[in-house]
This record gives C-alpha cells, sequence and structure tokens, in this order.
C-alpha cells in the first residue's frame, strides 16, 4: 500500500539512495538516517510502518538499535528488515535470532527487494 513511511537506516550514500529511489517510484513515503542512533530517535518520532536496517552501522550498529527500538513501546512492534552485505549463513542466523522480522542481501535485487518489503508490510498489517 503506497503512502506508508519507511525508514531507511543506512550509512552507505549509495546505498540508501538506491532503496529511496526504488521504495519511492513504488509510492512509499521515505525518511532516512545515516547512524543507528540517529535511526532509534527518528523511529521514536516518525513511528514509520517499516525500519530498514543496515546491521554495520557506525556509533550503535544494527543489532543494538533493534535492541533499544524493540525496549521502547512506542516502537517494538514496527518490522524491522536488516540489509547487510554479510551473507554467510551463520550471520544471517545472527541477524534473525537478534530479532529482525526479515533479512536482506546487499547488493539487494530489486525485484525481490521490493516482493520483500512488500511481503513484510502485508504481513504486519493483519
Amino acid at each position: 500500500m503506497a503512502n506508508e513511511l519507511i525508514l531507511v537506516v543506512e550509512d552507505d550514500e549509495k546505498s540508501r539512495k538506491l532503496v529511496r529511489d526504488v521504495l519511492m517510484f513504488k509510492g512509499y513515503e521515505i525518511v532516512e538516517a545515516e547512524t543507528g542512533k540517529e535511526g532509534v530517535g527518528l523511529a521514536q518520532e516518525r513511528r514509520p510502518s517499516l525500519i530498514l536496517m543496515d546491521i554495520r552501522l557506525p556509533g550503535i550498529d544494527g543489532i543494538q538499535a533493534l535492541g533499544r527500538l524493540r525496549a521502547e513501546v512506542a516502537t517494538r512492534a514496527i518490522p524491522v528488515m536488516a540489509m547487510t552485505a554479510s551473507v554467510m549463513t551463520n550471520d544471517r542466523q545472527k541477524v534473525l535470532d537478534a530479532g529482525f522480522d526479515s533479512f536482506q542481501s546487499k547488493p539487494i535485487k530489486i525485484k525481490d527487494f521490493v516482493a520483500a518489503v512488500e511481503q513484510l508490510l502485508e504481513r504486519h498489517r493483519k
């Protein structure tokens, strides 16, 4: 459903621009953060429908940021998709064990990425 707000927490400008451009083309509203701390603050302030979180971030990493989001009543239920270039099976399991709702490897495959975003949003609307 277009017009939903998605928070993109990504320190790499090229990756952030690609995700932003793809999702805006699909009709989503995007807000961006470059650090985990900034992402947590924006999530608390804006209450997005979905958060796309890089794992390797300056300051607090994506797993620590997720912990802070899950600790707050206001942001606990927001679905969070991990985005990382670490695609080893044990890395993927570590991310899912940390409590992320889904996992997307980078570089993203646009068609698969959009389908994963839409599927996660749909699952959390119910």
